[in-house]
């Protein structure tokens, strides 16, 4: 007589042959999606997750505050730097004007580069006026950041800025790139359209308290005036015989005379001397 299994024995095996097809996952396993702070998931495997909205709010404040404030600089800066461009053209005229009577060959210019940048070339000085496009801000004991007015908004902390650089003429003209120029001033202005004005000894400087320096056309004028004071006065040097002994094919090529001068450079008031090397301000 055959063998038959009973019933109930099919059964158990037929459930034990499902469990074993089915995969476990250990309790410790962790899904392989993206996670909130917590590191529970948020979304299954290769799908996007919101972001937390502290996170959100986050962003939000820093484009309203920061952001918002530092528009309105830039937007301050270009407004400076077109007055500084209209007090620089008449300037240039009235100089024009006294020194062509008496001498026609020394010329005056004022020389338009773009939105950002413009010359004023005098006799054999340059001067190179530039915008910078970007919004800055100091350390805790640079210049006027430690003062109360800065301290009492934190949107007075950042800034616009205006560079005053002084190149002999020629320089250009005959792009002798290993010539040197020499920052003569910087003009800080920030989201109250005032200003802060550091550079060399030679300039005007006014008494540096943001809280009552406004910018208006006559602080510009005087500003381009001292930067032109200053180039004049900052003769040229030759240098030492030894030092012009030999020159490099490279330089007859590239038409740097190594018989130029070089301008002395500029001083700087005590509270500077750190921040300069070899005549620039940083």
């Amino acid at each position: 007589m055959p063998h038959t299994t009973p019933p109930s024995a099919i059964a158990t095996a037929a459930e034990s042959a499902v469990e074993q097809a089915q995969p476990v996952t250990p309790a410790a396993e962790t899904s392989a999606g993206a996670t909130a702070t917590n590191n529970l998931p948020t979304a299954a495997p290769g799908s996007p997750t919101e972001a937390p909205a502290d996170r959100l709010d986050q962003i939000f404040e820093g484009l309203q505050q920061k952001s918002i404030a530092k528009q309105a600089i830039f937007r301050n800066t270009r407004a400076a730097f077109d007055m500084l461009r209209l007090v620089s053209q008449e300037l240039v005229v009235e100089l024009s004007r006294k020194i062509t009577p008496v001498d026609a060959n020394v010329l005056i210019e004022y020389r338009p580069v773009n939105d950002m940048e413009f010359h004023i070339k005098f006799s054999g000085d340059l001067l190179i006026f530039v915008m910078h496009s970007n919004i800055v801000t100091f350390a805790e004991d640079y210049g006027p950041m430690a003062s109360k007015y800065v301290e009492e908004d934190f949107r007075r902390r950042f800034f616009g800025h205006i560079m005053a650089y002084n190149f002999m003429a020629d320089s250009i003209k005959y792009q002798r790139l290993n010539d040197p120029g020499y920052l003569v001033g910087r003009l800080l202005i920030n989201i109250e359209n005032h200003y802060y004005l550091e550079g060399v000894q030679q300039l005007e400087l006014p008494d540096n308290d943001m809280a009552d320096n406004l910018l208006t056309p006559d602080m510009m004028r005087l500003f381009v005036e001292s930067a032109m004071i200053a180039a004049v006065n900052n003769d040229l040097i030759a240098p030492p015989m030894q030092d012009i002994q030999k020159i490099t094919v490279k330089q007859k090529v590239e038409n740097q005379q190594v018989s130029r001068g070089s301008k002395v450079g500029f001083s700087f008031s005590s509270e500077q001397q750190h921040q300069s090397v070899d005549g620039l301000l940083y």
